[in-house]
């Protein structure tokens, strides 16, 4: 996510954190780098031009150079500017309407109007408990028809059939007429799109909102579009009365620009964000949150939501009762450990959340490879028996050789697999009954723990 800007910015905070005295020279140096940074990024010049007057007017003002810690008082000054710049807090999705309330999205081709619908649908059922309808008026592109109704099911959503010699007009006056007449809450549109603005496309959104009056026309645009994504913003602001911002492809090695921008050209605030390709892959969008990530400082809270999300809770709650009674552990809670970081979202989701000081510590673990091992050991794991995961002193040379053709891997990565485990299940065992405290005294306390945690704050990664 904006990786540059991230490093660049973060880097600058660590700087400013050690200031012991805030001037007008260094606020000077300090702005230039922020101002490249964010120009390499991709950000609106007049945005940029914005940004740095208001850090500014306030880094040199009476309550920075007066302060105590001027250093960390400059950090807060960028972060606030740069939540205010991408929208105060949090800007709720508004239904309050006569049901159902109608949700317009709008944006070009490819920036992901067709998948956004169907994870605002799951977000709308699952999070606010509504009853949706889903309809498509992309008459141009049949596959656009035929993949949300596939996504719209994913979502737990009701999709209405459109046909591709339909016109978008009649469409949504019947998509509306079945909702009124079936009690849906909600009635998502996802209209057509194009590789660029043009007047056909225009007129026909125009035509669609005049029909329809929705109470959000959300814009949805591709966080990695750049500059592009400012001219296209323009345009849709001209022809739309637009509500809220939806920025796809968060996740992807983006510039970060578009997320700094679109807000202050269209003047709709950021509403959610995509930031991941699944189905739920889309987060509320909370500005301050944001702007945190951005500087480096993570986003904790949105990493307890993310693994309290993935994990199961039942689950984790046998596997605590099993080892307090002393059962074994074996291969196949092995195996549900693996899987359950498989459900949070990955390794590189979950650093992505937090601070840069902290990730910096792992900079030298490779993620896409941690994430292939994380998967070759759940291969191996699932080409043995059910007996062989429950007893693993079964597994001997003939059998490691064939878990090791079954899961396309060497015998060596086998016996590694098992010595790995061997060592997790002694830990276990230590922690039976309240031996924990007991193990860390035999190890030497608070210094031992340090160790584990990879001598300063970050855990050891099991590969």
């Amino acid at each position: 996510m904006a990786s540059a800007l991230t490093d660049k910015l973060s880097r600058l905070v660590k700087e400013m954190r050690g200031q012991a005295r805030i001037t007008e020279s260094n606020v000077q140096d300090m702005l230039r780098e922020v101002r490249m940074a964010l120009l390499e990024a991709d950000v609106a010049l007049p945005v940029v031009r914005d940004f740095i007057a208001r850090v500014k007017d306030k880094a040199l003002g009476q309550e920075v150079l007066g302060s105590l810690k001027p250093g960390q008082a400059l950090v807060g000054i960028v972060n606030a500017e740069l939540a205010a710049t991408m929208g105060e807090g949090v800007a709720d999705i508004n239904l309050n309407a006569q049901p159902p309330a109608i949700i317009l999205m709008a944006g070009l081709q490819g920036a992901g109007k067709t998948t956004t619908t169907a994870k605002l649908a799951k977000h709308l059922v699952e999070k606010r408990k509504k009853k949706v309808l889903t309809v498509s008026g992309d008459v141009y592109r049949p596959a656009a028809i035929e993949q949300l109704k596939t996504v719209t099911a994913q979502a737990g959503a009701e999709w209405f059939p459109s046909t591709p010699d339909q016109k978008p007009h009649d469409i949504a006056v019947a998509a509306l007429d079945y909702a009124k007449k079936h009690y849906f809450d909600v009635l998502l549109v996802d209209t057509a799109g194009r590789l660029a603005i043009d007047e056909l496309l225009m007129a026909e959104i125009k035509d669609l909102h005049a029909t329809l009056n929705p109470v959000e026309t959300l814009f949805v645009v591709d966080a990695m579009q750049g500059q592009d994504a400012i001219n296209t913003a323009k345009a849709f602001k001209e022809a739309l009365p637009l509500t809220g911002i939806v920025l796809t492809k968060l996740d992807g090695d983006s510039r970060g620009g578009a997320a700094l921008s679109v807000r202050q050209i269209t003047g709709a605030p950021i509403k959610f964000a995509g930031v991941s390709e699944k189905i739920d892959g889309l987060e509320v969008f909370d500005a301050q949150r944001h702007a945190q990530r951005v500087l480096g400082m993570g986003d904790i809270v949105a990493l307890v939501e993310q693994v309290t999300k993935g994990v199961d809770m039942d689950a984790a709650q046998k596997m605590a009762e099993k080892l307090k009674s002393g059962d074994g552990f074996d291969l196949n809670d092995f195996l549900a450990q693996l899987q359950q970081m498989k459900q949070m979202g990955g390794l590189s989701q979950l650093m992505d959340k937090l601070p840069s000081e902290l990730t910096a510590k792992a900079g030298q673990v490779d993620m896409d490879k941690a994430e292939r091992e994380i998967k070759r050991k759940e291969g191996i794991i699932c080409s043995m028996t059910l007996k062989e995961r429950k007893h693993p002193a079964l597994i001997k040379a003939t059998r490691k050789k064939r878990i090791a053709d079954g899961a396309g891997v060497q015998v060596q990565d086998v016996n590694r697999l098992l010595k790995e485990f061997e060592q997790m299940q002694t830990m276990m065992k230590k922690m039976k009954g309240g031996g924990l405290m007991k193990m860390m005294k035999r190890m030497g306390g608070m210094k031992a723990m340090k160790g584990m945690m990879g001598g300063g704050g970050m855990p050891k990664l099991p590969f």
